[in-house]
């Protein structure tokens, strides 16, 4: 059974090739390890292999994360992710105790967000979450209402929209993954020209990192490649 060390050192030389192959600078995507459902131990061994940014879904479960290594000192470079759904009376716990969000598609959301931020911390990152399939099942604003809703984000104090995230409908075919990132790829484009602060594309799963990358973005989200199989809550 391979090493979460070994797996990272896997998943890091895809994301060289595919940055390579289509002619983007090194270092230029960032890996976030997708640790939901896993244990601590998982998360110290990735650690100890050079992974610093990690990805929750569930925030009670995030929550405990952060708070189990915010004891230790040596890992202060740590940087917590949440990726999933927001709730409305889940957003203080999420506001107090992480570094990112990437699943913002509601001003109200943002509002508390940003109204819970403790003072004594810097920012919070925050990614809009664009619905580009229009899947009503999914999460996300929608395609074309994307660009006012950051433009509202960014007048709050406490927060720092970074740029977006999306969740693409699932395809197996290379030129239709590439196809259902274009339109996020181009609003970021739009984005960044706008706004200083925007400088980041989160789009890319296993399935998919490949045109991900190759459409612009600029952090990938995995965690089965790193974790193994998903424990079942």
């Amino acid at each position: 059974m391979c090493s979460i060390k070994k797996n990272i050192e896997q998943v890091m030389e895809h994301i060289d090739h595919a940055t390579q192959k289509c002619g983007r600078p090194e270092g230029s995507v960032q890996l976030l390890a997708v640790s939901k459902t896993k244990p601590i131990e998982a998360i110290a061994e990735a650690l100890a292999a050079g992974q610093h940014a990690f990805g929750e879904n569930y925030v009670q479960e995030g929550v405990e994360k952060v708070q189990h290594f915010a004891q230790h000192a040596a890992h202060s470079a740590l940087e917590w992710h949440f990726i999933g759904p927001i709730q409305s009376n889940k957003t203080r716990q999420i506001a107090e105790h992480f570094d990112w969000v990437h699943s913002v598609d509601r001003l109200k959301v943002a509002k508390r967000l940003s109204e819970q931020r403790p003072a004594h911390l810097p920012a919070l990152n925050v990614l809009v979450q664009v619905n580009t399939s229009g899947e009503m099942s999914k999460s996300g604003v929608a395609f074309e209402e994307a660009e006012a809703l950051v433009e509202a984000i960014a007048q709050l104090p406490n927060l720092t929209v970074r740029g977006l995230m999306s969740i693409p409908q699932p395809e197996t075919d290379y030129a239709q993954q590439c196809a259902a990132f274009a339109p996020l790829a181009d609003m970021f484009s739009v984005l960044k020209a706008k706004y200083e602060s925007v400088d980041t594309l989160s789009m890319g799963m296993s399935g998919d990192m490949e045109a991900a990358i190759a459409s612009g973005s600029t952090m990938v989200r995995i965690g089965t490649a790193v974790f193994g199989a998903r424990e079942k809550r």
